[in-house]
């Protein structure tokens, strides 16, 4: 069992930069992929990008690509998304969440409660 709570949401102005954190309870964070989410209003969840348990691997989709970086620090049970050059259609709720399962592939087990971020244009 793993427990997901995220921070460093806001609100910021288009072009800026957030950097989220999600930092997980138990101590076999290192055996789970990771991956970030989102889901705007209105719109179904979507996939955003995904770490493999090391972090040796990545994987984004095309919207973010070249501007969100996906990376953890397993010895601090913290994974995190840097997510630079901001648009107004990155507004949503975001969420991390981890599997024991395919990083990309495979259904995520274990979910965040979210956090905000509003980008302003």
């Amino acid at each position: 069992q793993v427990q997901l709570v995220e921070s460093g949401g806001g609100a910021v102005q288009a072009g800026g930069s957030l950097r989220l954190s999600c930092v997980a309870s138990g101590r076999t964070f290192s055996k789970y992929a990771m991956g970030w989410f989102r889901r705007a209003p209105g719109k179904e969840r979507e996939f955003v990008a995904a770490i493999t348990p090391s972090g040796g691997t990545s994987y984004y989709s095309d919207s973010v690509k070249g501007r969100f970086t996906i990376s953890r620090v397993n010895d601090k049970n913290t994974g995190y998304l840097q997510m630079n050059s901001l648009k107004p259609e990155d507004t949503a709720v975001y969420y991390c969440a981890a599997t024991y399962n395919h990083y990309v592939t495979g259904s995520y087990d274990y979910w965040g409660q979210g956090t905000q971020v509003t980008v302003s244009s």
